[in-house]
């Protein structure tokens, strides 16, 4: 018999009763949903039927034919930041020590360079014209045309720069051939000055979430704010201890005793499903663990990428 599931989103589907027991995924707003065990009146209506390939592919354990990648399956992932590169590159491994990921972050160095130079020299380039009209201008003029060149050349340099500057986007590959991306995470705006968003995406183009970080919380404590595509919250993200995170602030990471580790809290509620913790090496290396999350009711995809921006998006 059918059975009748309804998502705090106010949408409600009919699933098949082999779904019976297990956890589904909204296709609205991204959040899970316990299928009860007990099969209820069929008579009750739905506003449309959720059908079986979609529930296959946001089940617990995800099939080989299932939308989700198995990779995004497991609760644990490691990650190990590659030094000496001028990019932000990360190797992702499983418990066992073997490569499931790789992620990517290029720096556009040479591109973002010229950006700044070309910047630079289209407001000397401003500021030299008004200087010349300047000279040979009226006395009464002088002055205007001086402050016309400093201003008019710093507005230049600032619009020229903004423009060639480049977005870094991070990319999530299947390994180091790059050959098959899994996810993207894209920088929204190109100056983030109190508030930095990122967009999270799937091998389609699909949107999972977006990833909110306000700089003037970071004063007290660090903390991201994940959201579905309807703009309901799925998670924070936030450093472990309100007392540490003000140590960090004055003491930073203190030789690495105060290094910066995050919990990830459920929705609405200060129930930990997640931790993105530093490990006490020489390199940098993080685990993100999920275990506490037993429901999966945050998509590990968008927990991976979450967690890749509590490092890099830090800046540590």
């Amino acid at each position: 018999m059918p059975i009748p599931v309804a998502c705090q989103c106010g949408r409600s589907y009919t699933l098949k009763d082999e779904f019976a027991g297990k956890l589904v995924k909204c296709p609205r707003c991204g959040a899970s949903i316990q299928v009860r065990n007990r099969q209820v009146n069929s008579t009750q209506r739905s506003d449309r039927p959720l059908n079986q390939s979609v529930a296959q592919g946001i089940s617990r354990q995800p099939s080989r034919g299932s939308s989700i990648d198995p990779v995004f399956s497991r609760d644990k992932f490691l990650l190990r930041q590659k030094v000496l590169t001028i990019s932000e590159k990360y190797d992702v491994w499983d418990e066992q020590g073997q490569s499931i990921l790789y992620i990517e972050r290029p720096a556009h160095l040479l591109r973002n360079v010229g950006a700044i130079s070309a910047g630079i020299i289209a407001g000397l380039l401003v500021f030299v014209i008004f200087f010349i009209l300047g000279i040979n201008a009226p006395d009464v003029l002088v002055g205007w045309l001086m402050l016309l060149a400093l201003v008019g050349g710093g507005v230049v340099t600032i619009i020229v720069g903004f423009l060639l500057y480049q977005k870094r986007h991070i990319t999530i590959y299947r390994d180091q051939s790059k050959q098959e991306r899994l996810l993207e995470i894209l920088q929204d705006k190109k100056i983030e000055i109190l508030v930095a968003t990122f967009t999270i995406k799937d091998a389609r183009g699909h949107l999972l979430a977006t990833l909110r970080k306000n700089y003037v919380y970071d004063i007290f404590r660090k903390n991201w704010k994940c959201y579905a595509p309807n703009g309901s919250l799925l998670c924070v993200a936030k450093e472990d201890s309100i007392i540490l995170s003000l140590l960090r602030r004055f003491l930073g990471s203190f030789f690495g005793l105060l290094r910066a580790n995050f919990i990830i809290l459920e929705r609405n509620t200060d129930r930990v499903i997640g931790e993105f913790n530093r490990k006490f090496t020489l390199l940098d290396r993080y685990v993100l663990d999920m275990s506490a999350d037993r429901s999966r009711s945050l998509d590990r995809r968008i927990a991976i990428a979450l967690g890749v921006m509590l490092d890099t998006g830090e800046r540590r």
